[in-house]
């Protein structure tokens, strides 16, 4: 079974499209979705319908959470709100309610998935560091947890203590524990402005990330045209 791990789309439908394709041309038998499939970018509606129609597991990421829901977002990052209340005028009220349906926290397989970290998943706290790390490895009780939320890779590990290995490839070792970013696909932050995600191979217990090309270009202009702030179409080139 080799699983693809894909999240932070955005409602980047050139980036989705690209990495679904590379997933399977990767053999990938199983799909799991770790959230924030809208927001940001200009196709909400047609991201969402993808990710519903391949009917695989899914984790409510914050920006699904925001859209979904009419609360104010004022306290939010200007440039965010301003592209939540524009997606929530793009999603029909059946696509918010399944958004607000979503799951939190997942166990997959042999595995967990969540947004952001397990201690307090509705807090959307951010991992950025082994410190952040230490926290979420009290909660989890699955070898491997996979989550999204900072767009970019990272793998920590926790042996005799908690360290970050390089996010190119990990294979799960016994006695060991294992705290995995898969990375964004439609909005990377790691200076790598191709999408990201990972692949678990359940039988040789092998995590690789893959980097996608899509057509930026192609995003960047439909992102101006709907007339959503033109930094976030800028940033995607940028991978930031």
């Amino acid at each position: 079974m080799r699983i693809a791990l894909f999240g932070d789309i955005h409602a980047n439908l050139e980036a989705l499209e690209a990495v679904l394709e590379d997933a399977r041309e990767q053999h990938c038998s199983d799909y799991v979705c770790l959230g924030d499939v809208v927001g940001y970018n200009a196709n909400p509606a047609e991201c969402l319908e993808i990710v519903r129609e391949m009917n695989c597991p899914v984790v409510k990421g914050n920006h699904d959470e925001d859209a979904a829901g009419d609360h104010s977002l004022e306290t939010m990052n200007p440039t965010a709100a301003t592209a939540l209340m524009w997606t929530r005028e793009q999603l029909t009220p059946e696509q918010r309610l399944w958004l607000r349906k979503l799951r939190i926290v997942r166990q997959v397989a042999d595995f967990t998935v969540v947004h952001s970290t397990l201690d307090q998943p509705t807090n959307w706290n951010y991992v950025t560091n082994r410190f952040d790390a230490m926290s979420n490895f009290s909660y989890q009780f699955t070898q491997v947890c996979f989550h999204g939320h900072t767009h970019v890779p990272r793998v920590y590990i926790k042996d005799s203590k908690v360290h970050e290995v390089a996010a190119e490839s990990v294979v799960v070792e016994p006695g060991a524990k294992y705290f995995i970013n898969a990375g964004s696909v439609g909005q990377p932050r790691d200076g790598d402005w191709r999408s990201c995600y990972a692949i678990y191979d359940i039988e040789s217990r092998l995590i690789v990330f893959r980097r996608v090309e899509y057509d930026l270009a192609k995003t960047q202009r439909k992102i101006l045209e709907s007339g959503l702030p033109p930094m976030l179409a800028e940033r995607l080139a940028d991978g930031r």
